[in-house]
């Protein structure tokens, strides 16, 4: 059995003491949830502190993004060994820094493997544009992306990443694919992307989640397919009760019977 993931990014949102504040709402009612991975992917300068503040809570941690050296002169950077530490998890590939910091299938390649050698787990995105959706061209870009995003990676290393299927059009536009599209996606590409370069076994065992809009309304619908097994969660993992909320759901969702 798969076990899920709840990963809110934060993406540039919360000061120190905000990220503090939310921790500190969100530990206790969350401390009795089991069935879930809880996570949390926070800027890069409130990592320190909340890996203090999440000291025993059984709420992991996550970067948003990182480099794939493990030093030199990147100015403003931060490399795999810098969070070595301090996170379980780190988001990579994500489409905002496709998009806007030019990021590529060849840089995200060689993250996942920088992350998988300092024992950090990936949370590898991939999505199509509305106008790729609209095209019919989902499945084959999808596809692609999953298969350039692995590369050269061996099974044991692909069995410890994370693969969400983010669509950009449902990304902090309060659109959100339809639970049975998503789950289409996930298992009948994704997934099936993952057998052929593996084999059945292997695919059945990786965790795919789903982002893209996911919120309290929605989440129950889209945690009940089979096929999703968890949820990156943007604007909605910023507030506390929503996030305490989309968790329990989860749990509840994925858990036996």
């Amino acid at each position: 059995m798969r076990t899920p993931i709840l990963a809110g990014n934060w993406k540039m949102y919360k000061t120190v003491s905000e990220a503090l504040d939310f921790v500190k709402a969100v530990k206790d009612p969350l401390g009795e949830v089991k069935g879930v991975e809880k996570v949390v992917c926070a800027p890069f300068v409130s990592l320190a502190p909340l890996a203090d503040a999440l000291r025993g809570t059984g709420i992991k941690l996550g970067a948003q993004n990182m480099h794939w050296e493990d030093q030199g002169a990147f100015t403003g950077e931060v490399s795999p060994a810098m969070l070595k530490g301090l996170c379980d998890y780190v988001i990579i590939g994500h489409s905002e820094r496709r998009q806007l910091f030019g990021e590529t299938d060849d840089s995200v390649h060689k993250k996942i493997q920088a992350a998988l050698a300092h024992g950090l787990t990936p949370i590898v995105c991939v999505g199509e544009s509305l106008a790729q959706n609209q095209a019919g061209e989902t499945e084959r870009f999808v596809s692609m992306q999953v298969g350039a995003a692995l590369g050269t990676l061996t099974v044991e290393q692909a069995l410890s990443l994370a693969i969400a299927y983010e669509p950009i059009w449902a990304i902090g536009t309060g659109l959100a694919a339809t639970a049975e599209d998503a789950n289409r996606i996930i298992g009948g590409v994704v997934r099936a992307t993952l057998a052929r370069c593996y084999d059945a076994e292997t695919a059945a065992r990786i965790r795919i989640l789903y982002g893209g809009s996911v919120n309290v309304k929605n989440v129950e619908e889209l945690m009940r397919q089979p096929e999703i097994d968890g949820g990156l969660v943007g604007g909605a993992s910023l507030k506390p009760d929503d996030y305490i909320t989309l968790v329990k759901v989860t749990a509840a969702s994925k858990g036996p019977g």
